[in-house]
């Protein structure tokens, strides 16, 4: 990886003030989208933090549209907060929309179908129950996906992004989330899972066959096209 240079901009320190302010005034989660918060706080209550903010999933659905996405590959879909974003970005199935989900649980993308069924998106979203890793390569090696999206177990982020980067188009655009990780990637002892975040931060910045920035968004997102 290249040096970094020092910036001279600025950035805004972002209290819960100043946090709450922006969610209040960005597009708020329709009945489905809370219907779907809800049913997963009740499923999984342990487990609702790995749900992505709404605020968030307004951004998947933009990115989704504002990119022309057809194909969208999505790792980790848990209760299918964040495949409802993206597949709402998605032109329908008979116009060629369509989002594959990989996953482990029956369980919990069980909550999604629901709600997926509820929104009208259903017929976008393909979700594979298997190791994920399995999925990936079992996809055609041909750059033929326009977005991707990793939010799934951090100690493969890396293996993720390597079977996904060469299967993106030229201009497709990939995220990953916690790339920041509560703010711990700069811990001078960091633990494991925050040491396999920086190893994915290092290995992504140094990949040259795409642009990326780190978005301070929710816990950190990084956006990545393909070149």
């Amino acid at each position: 990886m290249t040096d970094v240079p020092t910036s001279n901009g600025r950035s805004i320190s972002v209290d819960p003030r100043l946090h709450e302010y922006a969610l209040a005034h960005s597009t708020q989660p329709d009945a489905v989208q809370r219907a779907l918060i809800d049913a997963t706080n009740r499923a999984a209550a342990e487990h609702a933090g790995m749900r992505i903010s709404h605020d968030e999933g307004t951004f998947l659905t933009l990115l989704t549209q504002l990119s022309g996405a057809r194909f969208a590959v999505e790792v980790g879909t848990f209760t299918g907060y964040s495949a409802l974003c993206i597949a709402r970005g998605l032109p329908d199935d008979r116009d060629g929309g369509r989002l594959l989900c990989c996953d482990v649980s029956e369980e919990w993308t069980s909550i999604g179908r629901e709600h997926w069924e509820q929104a009208g998106v259903a017929d976008r979203i393909e979700v594979r129950i298997a190791p994920a890793i399995e999925t990936l390569r079992a996809l055609p090696d041909e750059p033929v996906i326009d977005l991707a999206f990793i939010d799934a177990d951090k100690e493969s982020y890396i293996a993720y992004w390597d079977e996904l980067v060469p299967r993106m188009r030229p201009g497709g655009v990939l995220l990953v989330d916690n790339t920041l990780w509560h703010g711990r990637v700069t811990d001078a002892d960091p633990d494991e899972t925050t040491r396999e975040i920086t190893a994915f931060n290092d290995h992504a910045a140094a990949d040259d066959r795409v642009d990326l920035v780190v978005l301070t968004l929710s816990d950190g997102v990084t956006m990545a096209r393909r070149r």
